[in-house]
């Protein structure tokens, strides 16, 4: 499961996350209590409160990715879907961090293969993505692989690792990982890998046909799309 569940629900194209309006009453039932409103947002200086729980939307810096697990040769493979995740450094050696917890049936692959592979989906399989995070290699009607056969991914070769490559006219890219730092699992669910080998699509490569997407909850995403170069000469 992706460390925020994501639904599938009906939004319109601009959503206000804060309504600076104020809340209508509700109407008491008999025998029930009023149900106090919340007040409305005070605005200081030109800013509205926001909640803390949802600031991820506003400064999370990366995309939906497919992380792959278990070994392809051993028929163990599995994958989910994970929105939180943040680069550290970019050589000597590249490391990105990613949050799994135990809660996740990737987790145990992971601390015992200490391998992966990351895909970066283009927006065109947002709905399959979606579904992959909202179930689990542990539910009962799925074995170790078949959420590959359910969702029709192919699951090819790596080179670095056993976890496999995700295959597929949209899949922008593919980085193979170790596992570097383990010292925030216990606490944070925070794994920092250390990329070996990386495989980009050259049709799909964003701002030339990819377009990454980024999960903002609720079911709701951003779509990366215009490239703003601002080349210093």
């Amino acid at each position: 499961m992706m460390a925020q569940n994501l639904r599938k629900r009906e939004v319109p194209e601009m959503e206000k996350e804060i309504s600076t309006s104020t809340p209508k009453r509700k109407t008491k039932a008999p025998g029930r209590k009023e149900e106090k409103l919340d007040p409305p947002p005070q605005t200081t200086n030109g800013f509205d409160p926001y909640k803390t729980h949802k600031v991820y939307r506003l400064i999370e810096p990366g995309p939906v990715l497919l992380v792959t697990t278990g070994s392809l040769p051993d028929g163990t493979h599995n994958t989910k879907t994970i929105g939180f995740h943040m680069v550290i450094q970019h050589k000597a050696p590249p490391l990105i961090g990613i949050a799994l917890g135990p809660w996740d049936a990737s987790f145990t692959a992971l601390r015992e293969q200490r391998q992966c592979v990351l895909a970066a989906p283009s927006v065109e399989m947002a709905e399959l993505v979606l579904d992959i995070g909202n179930c689990s290699k542990n539910d009962e009607d799925l074995n170790e692989s078949s959420k590959w056969d359910r969702f029709g991914l192919d699951a090819l070769p790596a080179e670095k690792v056993k976890a496999p490559l995700v295959g597929g006219a949209h899949i922008i890219a593919n980085t193979e990982c170790v596992v570097k730092d383990t010292k925030m699992v216990a606490s944070y669910g925070m794994w920092v890998l250390k990329l070996v080998k990386a495989w980009i699509n050259p049709n799909m490569k964003p701002g030339e046909g990819g377009r990454i997407f980024h999960h903002r909850g609720d079911g709701t995403f951003v779509v990366n799309r215009k490239v703003l170069d601002i080349t210093f000469s």
